[in-house]
């Protein structure tokens, strides 16, 4: 009992610490823009990665991996940390921090369809009600009528919800391929290979579209860099670190439910940090989405 008492409060600092990744990302990128933080994390999040594997593991880097992790993780790290955070942050900006994390409660539901394509695993009645549900609460949040009560109409930008919803694609996505590459082989080191696909996918990016004179602007941006630090050490670091807790001292449905509680945990950040107007139908529909997808894990 004690020990899943650990696991759960794991979770919960997860959830935590993933909610502030939102913030200081979603800070620096509408300073240096979505694609500057990307790069600039994934060096923040590498040394603090190379770290961790040195003080865990004894090996700094994943020289150990077979080529099947190798293979399978570079796909992974293409799709979750090159397309899908490119994308994720870019929502950020177009549609702020909330929102992009409300709409990143459907990357479990998303993870659970191709997870029963792709790999054959099993989808329940309860599964589909879980997706089901969590729709229905993105729905109640990012949809509002017309005033006259005519119809219904978008509150947020169609292409900020677009992106938000490519970046959770790629999230789910990329977990998929990640378990497919995983096996036994360590976390950490697997989440490096995956580090250093999105790296080097950035670095053909920018050169391809000439874009290092973005970045070396960026680089002098003092304020932006310190949110970049501050958010990889909140994500790749701290985030990773404590949902391994939360996944070896309770089971992997709850961990993985009160982690993806970051919809309802950014609102306190989002009135009064933000000073966002939040309605409360905004709160409901957030704590639908939790619930979907709690539906979708537990049962």
């Amino acid at each position: 009992m004690f020990e899943q008492s650990i696991g759960e409060l794991a979770a919960l600092a997860t959830a935590f610490s993933w909610t502030l990744v939102g913030i200081f990302f979603g800070k620096a990128s509408s300073r240096i823009g979505s694609l500057s933080v990307n790069f600039i994390k994934l060096v923040f999040g590498f040394a603090f990665l190379t770290v961790t594997a040195l003080i865990t593991r004894g090996v700094p880097f994943p020289t150990d991996a077979s080529v099947h992790n190798w293979t399978w993780l570079t796909v992974s790290g293409i799709i979750g940390f090159f397309i899908g955070d490119f994308f994720m942050l870019k929502a950020y900006i177009e549609v702020g921090v909330r929102i992009s994390l409300l709409m990143m409660a459907t990357s479990p539901p998303m993870a659970a369809l191709l997870g029963y394509f792709l790999l054959g695993e099993r989808l329940s009645l309860s599964g589909v009600i879980g997706m089901m549900v969590t729709i229905m609460g993105i729905v109640i949040v990012v949809m509002s009528r017309d005033r006259g009560g005519q119809g219904v109409r978008m509150k947020y930008s169609p292409r900020g919800l677009f992106f938000a919803f490519l970046g959770a694609l790629g999230q789910a996505t990329g977990l998929i391929f990640s378990k497919i590459g995983l096996l036994d082989y360590n976390t950490f080191a697997a989440t490096q290979i995956r580090i250093i696909a999105g790296f080097i996918s950035f670095i053909l990016f920018v050169t391809i579209m000439g874009r290092w004179g973005e970045l070396k602007l960026a680089i002098k941006d003092k304020e932006a860099i310190k949110y970049t630090l501050f958010g990889s050490f909140f994500g790749p670091f701290l985030g990773v670190s404590m949902s391994l807790v939360a996944l070896r001292y309770t089971t992997a449905g709850i961990a993985s439910t009160i982690t993806s509680i970051t919809p309802i945990t950014i609102i306190p950040f989002s009135i009064f940090l933000f000073k966002e107007k939040v309605k409360p139908s905004e709160i409901f529909g957030a704590f639908v989405s939790v619930a979907g997808v709690a539906i979708l894990l537990l049962l």
